[in-house]
C-alpha cells in the first residue's frame, strides 16, 4: 500500500517492409478494401484555411502536403479505436483523418483460420470495452472470429492462506470479460473504420519531425527528437507569437518517405517509445520491474471457461480461456527465469506450468481464515456474500504447448502531461502498466472513448480541436482514472513480491474480505469490469 500511495503522490505532483509509391498516401474509400482511389482529403468542413481545401494533383492523387483535422500517429488497436470512434459519431464524422503507421500489415486482408491455434498475443477486454466496441461498430466483426467470454475468475496465493472467486452473476451480469487475440481486435477495428464515409488516408511511413507552422508561412517552432539525455532540442509551442498567429499555426508532420502533412490535432498513439511524445517534449515518470513475462498458448484435455490467476513468489501466472480447449498463459518471473523457461523443452515447460498452477509452492487454499470456517467469518463481518458456499477449484491441467513462447520485460511509465498545444497522447504512449490485472489495453480504449467525446464537444461549441484548454479536459478525465488503476496494480505487484509471515497474513485477510464481504466484492468486480472509475466504494 505504501508503494501505491507513493506512486499516486509522484503522479499527482506532475498533474499541475512493403514499399509504397512516394508522396502518394493510401486513401481508403468508404467500405472499400483500401488502395489508391484518387480521393483527395478536403478539410474545409471544420474551418481549415481555404488554401488547404484543394491538394490534388493532375492524376487525382493527394499531393506531397495534405491537410487534415486529425493526424493519428500509430495505427494499432488504440489508434484505430479512436479513428473508429470519430468516424461513427455525428459531430465528428465530417472530420478528415490521417493515420501514420509504417506497419505493412495495416489494412492487409489476411484470412484468419478459425480452427487454427490462437495467437499468444491476446487481450482481456472488459464489458466497458465491449460496449465501446459496440458503439463504434467494431464488435460485430469480433464476433465473426474466435473469442472467449468468461463469467468466473479465481485468484489465489501460493501460501495457501487465501483465495477469492468472482462470478458475473454476483453483479447481475452475464460475463466478466472476453479474451480476444490482438490481431482480431485490430482487424475488427480496421474493418469498422473502412465501413464509414469519413475522409481517411493512411500514410505508410514513420514520423521524423514535428513543427508548428502556418500553411502559408515559415516554421514558427520545430520539435526534434530529444538527445541522449532525453532533452528535446525544440519546444512544442510557437515562440513569442501573437494570439492570432498562434491560432493559425498547425502541426506540420514530416515523414521518412519525404512526405509532409498539416493537422489541427496530432494524436500520439505510437506506443511506449512514442516518437510524438519525444518530439513534443512531454516527460515521463516510471521504472522497470525486476520481472519479465512469458506468454504462449497452451492446450488442455477439457475446455476452460474460467480465468485463473495464482500469485507466486516470483510473480503471478494467469491462465485465460481461449475456447476449443485452448488457454493463454501470462507468466511473470525474473528475467533469468524467463530465459530459462523460454528455452526449456516443451515437456519441461508443461510440467513447470502445472506445478505453478496447481501442486507447487504451497497447499491449496481452504475456505477458512485463521482456523475460522467461512460461515463464522461471514457472521463476524455481518456482510455475507452469495459465494460463501463456493470452494477452491483446481485449474484444468495443461497437456501441450501450442504456440511459440515469447518473453518481454515489464515496466511502468506515465506521462506527466497527456496534452500540449495541438498534441495529445493516449494508450501506451501515455501510460504502461504491469500485466497482472490485464488492464493495459482497456485503459487505452478508455482514452480513445474519452478523447473522441472531447473532440465532439469542441466541434459542438465551435472551438479549435487542437486548443490546449479543450485537450486538458481529456487529460483531467483520463489521468485521474489511469493513475488510480496504475497505483492499484503497482501496489498489488509490490505486496505479492514479499514473502514475510505478517504480510502473508494480511494478504490472506484481504483475500477473505474480497471473498466473503459482499459490498466489497461487488465493488471490486464492478471496478475490474470498467463500470466505475474508483476502486473503492463509489
Amino acid at each position: 500500500m505504501q508503494s501505491s500511495m507513493r506512486l499516486n503522490r509522484v503522479f499527482a505532483r506532475r498533474i499541475v517492409a512493403t514499399t509504397f509509391r512516394p508522396f502518394s498516401p493510401r486513401t481508403l474509400s468508404s467500405g472499400g478494401s483500401g488502395g489508391f482511389n484518387g480521393e483527395g482529403s478536403v478539410s474545409d468542413r471544420v474551418g481549415l484555411p481555404e488554401e488547404a481545401t484543394d491538394q490534388r494533383d493532375k492524376d487525382g492523387m493527394t499531393s506531397n502536403i495534405g491537410h487534415y483535422d486529425v493526424a493519428i500517429v500509430g495505427g494499432g488497436m488504440v489508434g484505430m479505436a479512436l479513428a473508429c470512434a470519430l468516424s461513427s459519431m455525428p459531430l465528428t464524422k465530417n472530420l478528415t483523418i490521417a493515420i501514420i503507421d509504417s506497419n505493412p500489415a495495416l489494412g492487409s486482408k489476411g484470412i484468419f483460420k478459425q480452427d487454427g491455434v490462437p495467437d499468444p498475443r491476446v487481450s482481456t477486454v472488459t464489458p466497458a470495452t465491449i460496449s465501446f466496441f459496440q458503439e463504434i461498430g467494431a464488435w460485430k466483426y469480433v464476433q465473426q472470429h474466435r473469442h472467449a467470454y468468461f463469467d468466473k475468475m479465481q485468484v489465489w496465493d501460493y501460501t495457501g492462506l487465501g483465495f477469492t472467486k468472482y462470478c458475473a452473476k454476483e453483479v447481475d451480469k452475464d460475463i466478466l470479460g472476453c479474451v480476444v487475440e490482438n490481431k482480431v481486435l485490430h482487424r475488427s477495428l480496421f474493418a469498422s473504420f473502412q465501413d464509414t464515409d469519413i475522409q481517411k488516408t493512411i500514410y505508410p511511413a514513420r514520423l521524423t519531425s514535428m513543427a508548428f507552422e502556418s500553411p502559408d508561412s515559415s516554421t514558427v517552432a520545430d520539435s526534434q527528437p530529444p538527445n541522449e539525455q532525453g532533452i528535446s532540442s525544440g519546444s512544442a509551442y510557437p515562440r513569442d507569437t501573437s494570439r492570432k498567429q498562434h491560432h493559425e499555426c498547425l502541426a506540420k508532420l514530416d515523414l521518412d518517405d519525404g512526405s509532409s502533412l498539416f493537422a489541427k490535432l496530432v494524436v500520439g498513439a505510437d506506443g511506449a517509445k512514442s516518437c510524438v511524445r519525444e518530439t513534443a517534449g512531454l516527460k515521463t515518470t516510471g521504472w522497470s520491474y525486476p520481472q519479465s513475462a512469458i506468454i504462449c498458448t497452451v492446450e488442455h484435455n477439457v475446455e476452460n471457461s474460467c480465468a485463473w490467476q495464482r500469485f507466486l513468489p516470483s510473480g503471478p501466472i494467469a491462465l485465460l480461456p481461449m475456447g476449443d480447449r485452448y488457454s493463454n498463459i501470462v507468466w511473470t518471473m525474473s528475467p533469468n527465469e524467463s530465459t530459462d523457461h523460454k528455452l526449456m523443452s516443451e515437456d519441461d515447460f508443461v510440467r513447470a506450468v502445472n506445478h505453478a498452477l496447481d501442486y507447487g509452492y504451497g497447499p491449496h487454499p481452504q475456505s477458512t481464515f485463521l482456523g475460522l470456517p467461512s460461515d463464522r467469518f461471514t457472521w463476524i463481518t455481518g456482510w455475507g456474500a452469495s459465494s460463501v458456499s463456493e470452494y477452491f477449484e483446481v485449474p484444468p491441467k495443461v497437456v501441450k504447448v501450442a504456440s511459440e513462447r515469447m518473453a518481454f520485460p515489464l515496466s511502468l511509465m506515465h506521462a506527466h502531461n497527456y496534452a500540449s498545444r495541438r498534441v495529445v497522447l493516449m494508450g501506451d504512449a501515455a501510460h504502461t502498466v504491469h500485466p497482472l490485472a490485464g488492464q493495459g489495453v482497456n485503459l487505452g480504449f478508455g482514452d480513445a472513448s474519452s478523447l473522441s467525446k472531447v473532440i465532439a464537444e469542441g466541434i459542438m461549441t465551435g472551438r479549435d480541436i487542437g486548443e490546449l484548454s479543450l485537450l486538458k479536459k481529456y487529460e483531467k478525465d483520463r489521468m485521474t482514472a489511469n493513475i488510480a488503476m496504475m497505483a492499484l496494480i503497482d501496489g498489488f505487484q509490490k505486496a505479492f513480491s514479499v514473502d514475510v509471515g505478517p504480510i502473508n497474513l494480511l494478504r490472506a485477510a484481504a483475500f477473505h474480505g474480497a471473498q466473503y464481504i459482499k459490498p466489497l466484492k461487488r465493488n471490486i468486480i464492478s471496478y475490474a469490469m470498467g463500470e466505475q472509475k474508483w476502486p473503492l466504494f463509489s
